[in-house]
């Protein structure tokens, strides 16, 4: 039987969380269907990228049947991610791509989107467990799992970040530990190269 810690790691395993979003997500661009993939109006473009975010959200959450696209929310939200994606203009260089079907067209914009949903919506449900597993930990089984997880991984970071007794670590833990499950992840995959 493990740790405290090992115990809720298990839980934030890219497995059981990043893989299975990113299933999700799959599973919505493959069956998610654009009457066209050049798109050439405002209006059309707007309501294709909510309709994608609606259809990509429910599978995600697993509703069904799927929701209904909201034009200002789901637009809203698309927006923001095309923002991080693309800069301050970001809703607008997507659509002049898919417009003009360059760097990728309409599908490079939707992979986007379906990416960035990936890391929201797993991030947020690691952050959640990590949330629930810290609120129930004792200053000392907080202090300590902070000790086991430098003992166990800090050899995954730079020299730079566990010098001092890895205080760099054990000062940033809770965002140390949102990032596991990426860390692993990467490990696993250059391992499978």
């Amino acid at each position: 039987m493990g740790t405290k810690l090992d115990n809720f790691l298990k839980t934030i395993d890219p497995v059981k969380n990043l893989e299975q979003v990113s299933a999700r997500v799959d599973e919505a661009m493959n069956s998610f269907r654009a009457k066209t993939y050049l798109i050439t109006r405002w209006d059309e473009f707007k309501n294709v990228m909510t309709r994608f975010y609606s259809h990509t959200e429910s599978s995600i959450l697993n509703i069904t049947p799927r929701r209904n696209p909201h034009p200002d929310i789901d637009w809203g939200r698309t927006c923001r991610l095309l923002i991080q994606e693309y800069g301050p203009a970001g809703e607008k260089a997507a659509f002049e791509m898919v417009r003009t079907g360059k760097e990728g067209g309409l599908y490079a914009v939707l992979k986007t989107i379906a990416r960035k949903m990936v890391h929201e919506y797993s991030g947020n449900e690691i952050k959640a467990r990590i949330s629930r597993f810290w609120d129930e930990l004792t200053v000392n089984e907080r202090l300590a799992a902070c000790d086991e997880y430098v003992k166990k991984y800090g050899r995954l970071f730079p020299e730079e970040i566990t010098e001092g007794n890895a205080v760099r670590i054990k000062a940033n833990f809770l965002k140390v530990l949102e990032e596991h499950p990426r860390l692993i992840q990467r490990l696993r995959n250059s391992a499978n190269m």
